[in-house]
């Protein structure tokens, strides 16, 4: 492997190889140290300091073995992304990795922290590995569009097999260290003191020839277990291109030399850097960042919140309980009647009983979270409480009584959020003293699995509630994006909209389940008709009938939804809407066909043919164009922001980036 020769710097030189990459001696061990905030990116400088320390190691004979670690919590968080695009540096991630392999002298990598993506790679290189127990390790590069580019791909499969490499590699799935211990990725896990073990192993390793990953067999799964995994991930990928090429390599692997390997690996991978997907995906990780920062929030510190009051334990008040209570908060959750109470609190421990059983949570886990926890039907309980989320029926008096209760029972200072889909949260607050303390916590259902929370900042909310119910979301591990106040926010009044052209398309000629198949094919996780009926159809119902006296008559309008609903098709919970569902399967019903076919005679509307890209385009502007209107009002702090609401609420595939940004809007 070429070295980056005029890179090295001699060890006289002081005690850095580059900006973010230092070193010191100890016992004739090289201890290098990757210093490069705040997740040691294997940006350039960092690249380049490693191949110094490398080259500088193999010229040096008083150095007799090296040791990587990193600073922080980190080993290397993966490669710097905003290099994409760019020309790369030399030298580039593999020729270092290449470097470290074919070293004479034992390389010995200290997993400190998170070793993703390129640190992973780094890691695979290194002739043995050592972790902390807080270590967590992976190759996610597929949730970027791309591929490992610097031998993950066929290194990992000499370690583990190639089945176990094909589920972390096309999955992008993260383990921690015991896990990696047990699939031959990690040699061995420590609670002691890293860098002194790691120096240790070392020494011993002198007096043996270096274990290089890459000259390793592979251990061949079986070709079932590969091809069923294979059926599962690309199945989920809804059209990604990057899975099912992880898997393709991982399979070379056990087919093709190293070299060969490596160079299919990184052809595949400067080809996947390049395509649509991973833009979009690149501009979904930099959207995420983006959403985080709030203007004028920047310096205000969130109020402390140790227990969280929750009003309902329905559906989507049990979850937004789990959820605190998995990110450590006590959790006061409130119904009407000492039964509804008692429904709660079992509704809440099946939710943890499935954690359980699903290996996400152990008994002692259970046990801890069910300890913070009371179910009560007494509303003064929620007197302590830091912050109120209300999960009540969407009513508007139901939800002002509400908060005119929990103002008089609630200290002054404790915040109160309101989880409404579509209401007025100004009016709302206008029910408490002190409105300023309100804003909208809009989860999304289930609650304790859905990722998104839209932070809805109230005309009253201070700069300091808004702080707080952005770092609470946070804790919750959830995504949380400000919306300014509106009628659906950003994610339902996109999705109105997206409707609302969902059914001209109906009327126009196109049947309901050709404009599922044309959304679904484009990789929404399902069609707009299907998730209808999912949902429950009387709750659009119910909105359509609130502003049928302010409508314009001259806007177009479609009764079909209005027909159903008024025949009692509400969707699958009365198992029939859009569709029929005999044993709960979606099927096609003739009975909805005629009555399309009734309404656009009654209209005079002369059906046409619809192909699936006028489907897909009409759908995508219609929700470009309420985008461009949200932020306009100033409703949407940025375009990206309405892209994470639609991929992170309502499914819209994150390979494409998101509405606006398919419409080239960000």
């Amino acid at each position: 492997m070429r070295a980056i020769d005029s890179e090295v710097k001699p060890a006289a030189a002081g005690t850095r190889f580059s900006d973010t990459v230092s070193y010191r001696m100890e016992h004739g061990v090289l201890v290098v140290t990757i210093d490069n905030p705040p997740v040691n990116a294997a940006s350039a400088t960092m690249r380049a300091g490693l191949n110094c320390a490398i080259v500088h190691a193999g010229i040096t004979e008083e150095v007799r073995a090296v040791v990587i670690i990193g600073s922080g919590r980190s080993f290397v968080g993966g490669a710097d992304i905003r290099e994409f695009g760019q020309p790369m540096a030399e030298p580039t991630l593999p020729q270092v990795v290449e470097l470290i392999e074919a070293s004479d002298k034992p390389v010995v990598a200290a997993l400190n922290g998170v070793a993703l993506g390129g640190g992973c790679e780094i890691a695979l290189a290194c002739h043995y590995r050592i972790a902390s127990r807080a270590a967590r390790i992976g190759l996610p590069e597929v949730k970027l569009g791309i591929i490992p580019g610097a031998g993950g791909t066929q290194r990992l499969p000499r370690l583990t097999g190639t089945l176990a490499a094909a589920e972390m590699i096309a999955t992008g799935r993260i383990i921690d260290a015991e896990e990696a211990q047990s699939l031959g990725i990690v040699d061995k896990v420590t609670d002691g003191d890293l860098a002194r073990q790691a120096i240790a192993a070392a020494r011993r390793l002198v007096v043996t020839p270096p274990r290089r990953t890459g000259e390793l067999a592979v251990a061949v799964g079986k070709g079932a277990d590969v091809d069923a995994l294979a059926d599962k991930v690309l199945a989920k990928a809804r059209g990604q291109i990057a899975p099912a090429e992880a898997i393709r390599l991982v399979r070379l692997a056990a087919e093709a030399s190293l070299a060969d390997g490596l160079a299919e690996e990184r052809a595949t991978f400067l080809m996947l850097r390049d395509s649509e997907q991973s833009k979009a995906l690149r501009h979904v990780f930099f959207a995420e960042r983006a959403a985080a920062k709030v203007p004028g929030i920047e310096h205000v510190e969130p109020r402390p919140v140790a227990t969280i009051g929750v009003i309902g334990a329905g559906l989507m008040g049990s979850g937004i309980a789990v959820s605190a209570l998995n990110a450590g908060y006590r959790v006061i959750c409130i119904e009407q009647t000492a039964e509804r109470a008692t429904a709660g609190e079992k509704r809440i421990s099946a939710l943890l009983d499935r954690a359980v059983a699903s290996g996400r949570l152990d008994a002692d886990g259970r046990a801890d979270r069910l300890s913070r926890l009371e179910v009560t039907a007494n509303m003064n309980e929620v007197a302590t409480a830091d912050l109120v989320i209300e999960a009540v029926f969407d009513d508007l008096t139901v939800k002002t009584d509400l908060f005119r209760e929990l103002g008089r029972l609630v200290r002054p200072d404790a915040i109160l959020a309101t989880n409404t889909s579509y209401l007025d949260p100004d009016a709302i607050a206008e029910a408490v003293p002190h409105p300023e303390r309100v804003l909208g916590l809009h989860f999304f259902s289930p609650a304790n699995i859905m990722r998104l929370v839209e932070v809805v900042r109230c005309d009253k909310t201070t700069l300091e509630v808004l702080a707080t119910g952005l770092a609470v979301a946070k804790k919750l591990g959830k995504l949380p994006v400000v919306s300014g106040v509106c009628e659906g926010f950003i994610g339902n009044r996109i999705f109105s909209a997206y409707r609302r052209e969902a059914e001209f398309l109906v009327e126009d000629g196109a049947l309901p389940q050709e404009i599922d198949k044309a959304m679904e094919d484009f990789g929404m996780a399902m069609g707009p008709f299907a998730v209808f009926d999912l949902a429950g159809l009387e709750i659009a119902w119910a909105r359509r009938k609130r502003q049928a006296a302010t409508r314009d008559p001259a806007e177009r309008y479609v009764e079909i939804a209005d027909r159903l609903c008024e025949a009692g098709r509400f969707g699958q919970k009365s198992g029939k809407g859009w569709y029929v569902y005999p044993d709960g399967k979606r099927t096609v019903d003739p009975e909805v066909t005629s009555l399309i076919e009734g309404s656009r005679a009654a209209k005079g509307i002369q059906p046409r043919g619809i192909d699936a890209g006028e489907i897909v385009s009409r759908l995508l502007a219609a929700m470009a164009a309420e985008g461009d209107a949200l932020l306009a009002e100033g409703i949407a702090q940025r375009a990206s922001d309405i892209d994470l609401v639609m991929i992170n609420g309502y499914g819209f595939p994150a390979h494409k980036g998101g509405p606006m940004f398919a419409a080239g809007r960000s």
